[in-house]
């Protein structure tokens, strides 16, 4: 799965697309696999805004990077001393992210693993698991992904979700017939036990970016950090 920064993850213009009879299965591997061999890169190659800006203050541990795509935000935690596991559907993507990590000089403190998050997930705890825009094509069970998500959280860790909430400035009827949840219906779509958990961020952010022209612009996009309480 695709993970970028407004730059982790997917292309959202294309959210109601489906692939022919006869080719790959929206959302499989296969499919993300073609996606990603389209070009030799399909996002910025920098780290999600909302990942910076929520997880900059965190003592590093283990994280956990779903939907990995090529492996910013990957690379930011292990540049910032997280041992991270990062995991994505496409071993494309995977193998990119990789080249990038050892570029980078930190690949050594990653694990790479391929998953269809709707089939298998990364065993462990982790003190930081990050979903940013974890979505897909097809018949994509975010909300329980999501939960099984907030399962790998260690006692005092966090999970941060990060998606959007709208579509670009320059266009934001563009995807009006999808519905991206607020920060508060995540919170409620993930269950989590009176008690258990303390909510540190539930909000919506102006992100920059720029139009297809190249012209500033900004798109709205949604943060939910939660800490399970020790």
């Amino acid at each position: 799965m695709p993970k970028h920064e407004h730059t982790h993850t997917h292309d959202p213009a294309h959210e109601n697309a489906h692939a022919d009879e006869s080719g790959p299965v929206a959302g499989g591997a296969e499919f993300w696999d073609g996606r990603y061999s389209e070009s030799t890169r399909i996002w910025s190659g920098r780290p999600n805004a909302l990942l910076v800006r929520e997880a900059e203050d965190l003592a590093p541990g283990r994280a956990l990077d779903l939907g990995c795509g090529e492996g910013a935000d990957t690379v930011w935690l292990a540049r910032r001393g997280w041992r991270v596991t990062a995991a994505d559907i496409s071993k494309v993507a995977l193998g990119r992210a990789a080249e990038h990590a050892a570029e980078a000089g930190v690949g050594e403190l990653v694990e790479w693993q391929q998953h269809d998050f709707s089939r298998s997930f990364p065993e462990g705890e982790f003190e930081l698991v990050s979903a940013c825009f974890l979505h897909s094509y097809g018949d994509f069970p975010r909300e329980r992904i999501l939960r099984r998500a907030a399962a790998a959280v260690a006692p005092g860790g966090t999970l941060l979700v990060v998606g959007h909430a709208g579509g670009p400035s320059w266009n934001p009827e563009a995807l009006a017939d999808i519905h991206f949840p607020t920060p508060e219906e995540v919170l409620a779509q993930l269950e989590l036990p009176e008690g258990g958990w303390e909510v540190l961020t539930a909000a919506e952010h102006l992100q920059p970016m720029t139009d297809p022209e190249g012209r500033p612009g900004t798109r709205p996009d949604n943060a939910l950090k939660v800490r399970r309480l020790a």
